[in-house]
C-alpha cells in the first residue's frame, strides 16, 4: 500500500470515528489525535524533531513547532500497569500547550491499544474520580475547564490510576507516580508563556 494511500485511508477512518462523538469532543480528538510517542518525540510538520526542555522522575518536557506555532508537552510514564502480560504499545500521560491557538492544560492519555467504542476512560486523582471520553487509543477531557482540573489535581496529588476497557482483551489498569508532575509541567508553562 501505498504512503499516500494509507494518508487517505487513516483520514477517512479518523472521520468516521468523529462523527459518531459530540462536536466538541470531536474538534479536542482531531486537534490531539496522534500524540507524539515517550521514547522518541515525533517530528513536527514545519521544524523537525522535538526538542527535550528537561525531565523529572518518569516525566519528560518537550518544545516544538507545528504548522499553528510552539506546542509545549509533557509526558508520563505508568510506573505500573495491569495486566502484566497483555500486550500493548506502552501507554503513557501527556498535557499540551498551544500558545499560538489559546489552548493549554489539554490532558490526554494514551492507552496503547483499541478502547471499547462508547467507553469510557475513568482517572483516579486521590479522591477526585473523572471520566474522559475515548477515540482509538486515547482518551481526553471532554472540556478546557475539565482540564485545568485535572491538571491541577495531577500537581497536588501522588499518583493517578488510569482504567481503560479495550475493544478485546481484560481492562487494564496503570499507574503513574506523579513526583516529578509538577516540575515537567513548570518546564511547559514557562516555555509555552502559560500562568497559573
Amino acid at each position: 500500500m501505498t504512503r499516500i494511500r494509507s494518508v487517505v485511508l487513516a483520514g477517512l477512518a479518523l472521520a468516521v470515528a468523529l462523527a459518531t462523538l459530540s462536536p466538541v469532543e470531536a474538534a479536542r480528538a482531531k486537534k490531539h489525535a496522534a500524540p507524539p510517542p515517550a521514547e522518541a518525540p515525533a517530528p513536527t510538520a514545519q521544524s523537525g524533531a522535538a526538542q527535550p526542555l528537561g525531565t523529572s522522575d518518569s516525566w519528560s518536557a518537550y518544545q516544538a513547532t507545528d504548522g499553528t506555532g510552539p506546542v509545549c508537552y509533557l509526558v508520563g510514564k505508568p510506573q505500573k500497569s495491569d495486566p502484566a502480560g497483555f500486550a500493548r504499545k506502552p501507554p503513557m500521560a501527556m498535557v499540551t500547550h498551544r500558545p499560538a491557538e489559546k489552548i493549554a492544560n489539554v490532558v490526554s492519555f494514551v492507552e496503547g491499544y483499541p478502547l471499547k467504542d462508547g467507553s469510557e476512560v475513568a482517572i483516579d486523582i486521590g479522591a477526585s474520580k473523572f471520566e474522559l471520553f475515548t477515540k482509538d487509543d486515547a482518551a481526553w477531557a471532554r472540556t478546557a475547564e475539565l482540564d485545568r482540573t485535572i491538571v491541577t489535581a495531577l500537581g497536588k496529588a501522588k499518583r493517578v490510576v488510569v482504567h481503560g476497557v479495550p475493544q478485546k482483551g481484560p481492562a487494564t489498569t496503570d499507574v503513574y507516580a506523579l513526583a516529578g508532575f509538577p516540575k515537567a509541567l513548570a518546564l511547559i508553562d514557562k516555555a509555552c508563556g502559560v500562568k497559573r
